[in-house]
């Protein structure tokens, strides 16, 4: 099976997701950790850590997201994934960075650690796993 060439945002996130598998953590992409709420990957960390990544094919991409604030309830660590030529100056201080490609990727900054009480952790981990099972039912069987 040949692998096309993946270009732009999911060109990111695939490389992100293809880095943490390498490095030995799970990661889930699309995910909805409530209604109203979609992030590009979600990531069980070192310590069972819930990371957040979101991908960011470009400025105005960045820009015009709104929603990124409330993802922060919803993890331990937050990243943002960008390719090599984002400004990455303009992305806030307070949040990790990874520079990807459609192959792979590498953190460039950590995220800093906010820890999630023990009740919304395991509500999230569960809703991953839930996820991901889902997901895994209907590539076995589209009927369902």
């Amino acid at each position: 099976m040949e692998l096309k060439k993946s270009k732009g945002l999911n060109g990111i996130a695939r490389g992100v997701m293809r880095h943490f598998d390498q490095i030995g953590l799970s990661s889930l992409s699309e995910f909805s950790p409530i209604k109203g709420l979609r992030v590009d990957i979600i990531t069980l960390g070192m310590s069972n850590e819930i990371w957040i990544i979101e991908c960011k094919s470009g400025q105005s991409d960045f820009k015009s997201d709104r929603k990124w604030h409330n993802y922060l309830d919803w993890c331990d660590r937050y990243f943002w994934a960008v390719d090599a030529n984002f400004p990455i100056d303009i992305l806030p201080i307070n949040t990790g960075i990874i520079i990807a490609d459609a192959y792979d990727a590498s953190i460039l900054r950590e995220a800093p650690l906010n820890k999630l009480s023990p009740a919304r952790q395991k509500k999230v981990i569960k809703s991953i796993a839930k996820s991901a099972c889902n997901r895994l039912l209907t590539h076995i069987d589209p009927k369902i």
